[in-house]
């Protein structure tokens, strides 16, 4: 071995593969779930907040008070969200799965609401709540609709390409 290459990296093991997700991360992945229920059943929000409580394991370690302004905010401000959304797609809200629906209602929700939260952090969570529960693409067409709801949620963050 030469002094520039490094030594092989030992094999990982089963606990090294992930990074812990954040209480954040795990926080939008339960209002997501949610709000992917909310979608197909129309239950109340309240039953199934209980009910993701009841039934996530670790749920304990999710931020829960965003958890809970994602989940009911998005569901009661969700005329809004799609005015935001609805520009920016090549179909009918009622044409998209119901998990790029509920991902794109989470980012849109954290845009609008949360400006604390840098954009492109938005983006990144939402893409990635796309690549671990949605089609095979889809997380690029969350992508590309949640860049531009940034564009006009967000005019002093970014700018317009």
């Amino acid at each position: 071995m030469t002094a520039t290459e490094r030594p092989p990296r030992p094999p990982r093991g089963p606990d090294e593969r992930t990074p812990p997700k954040s209480a954040r991360r795990r926080s939008r992945e339960l209002a997501m779930q949610g709000l992917y229920q909310w979608l197909l059943s129309k239950e109340d929000a309240g039953a199934i907040e209980a009910h993701l409580v009841a039934t996530s394991p670790n749920f304990d370690k999710a931020d829960r008070e965003h958890f809970e302004e994602l989940l009911h905010g998005s569901i009661r401000e969700i005329d809004a969200l799609h005015a935001q959304i609805e520009p920016h797609l090549d179909r009918r809200v009622a044409e998209l799965s119901p998990v790029e629906h509920a991902t794109l209602l989470v980012g849109a929700f954290e845009l609008t609401r949360h400006l604390e939260i840098p954009y492109r952090v938005v983006i990144n969570e939402a893409v990635e709540l796309a690549k671990t529960f949605g089609g095979t693409d889809g997380y690029k067409y969350i992508n590309g609709v949640l860049d531009k709801v940034a564009v006009r949620a967000r005019p002093t963050e970014i700018r317009p390409r």
